[in-house]
C-alpha cells in the first residue's frame, strides 16, 4: 500500500437527534399525563368511575394504563415525524423539563390539593 494512495472510505450517514427528542419529550408527556390524571381522578368522582379498569386496584389501574397509553401513542407519533430528523433538541429538553417539574408539583399534596 503505498501513502499516496487514497483510502476508500465509506461514507457515513449524517447523525440525526429526532429519535432520541422523540423519545425524551414524550416520556414527558407520559409524566404529565399521569398527574394529571390522577389530580383529575383525586378530584372528580365522575373521572374516579371511569378510570376504574381492574377493580382491586381501583383507579390506579386506569391512571397509569392511560398514562402508559398516551406516552406509547406520543412516543409512536413523533417517532414518526422526527426519526430522521434533526429537530432543536435545546427547546425540547426545555419542554420536557417544564412537564416533569409541573408533572412532580401536581403531585406534591400541598399543590394538589390547591385544585
Amino acid at each position: 500500500m503505498n501513502a499516496s494512495d487514497p483510502v476508500a472510505s465509506p461514507k457515513l450517514p449524517a447523525l440525526t437527534n429526532g429519535s432520541g427528542a422523540a423519545a425524551i419529550l414524550s416520556a414527558a408527556i407520559g409524566s404529565f399525563a399521569l398527574a394529571v390524571l390522577a389530580l383529575a381522578a383525586d378530584k372528580s368522582a365522575h373521572i374516579s368511575s371511569i378510570l376504574v379498569f381492574y377493580k382491586p386496584t381501583g383507579i390506579l389501574s386506569g391512571v397509569t394504563t392511560t398514562a402508559i397509553l398516551t406516552w406509547l401513542l406520543t412516543w409512536g407519533i413523533l417517532e414518526v415525524r422526527w426519526g430522521r430528523k434533526t429537530v432543536a433538541l435545546g427547546r425540547i429538553n426545555i419542554v420536557a423539563f417544564a412537564l416533569l417539574g409541573l408533572s412532580f408539583l401536581l403531585t406534591f399534596p400541598p399543590v394538589g390539593d390547591l385544585f
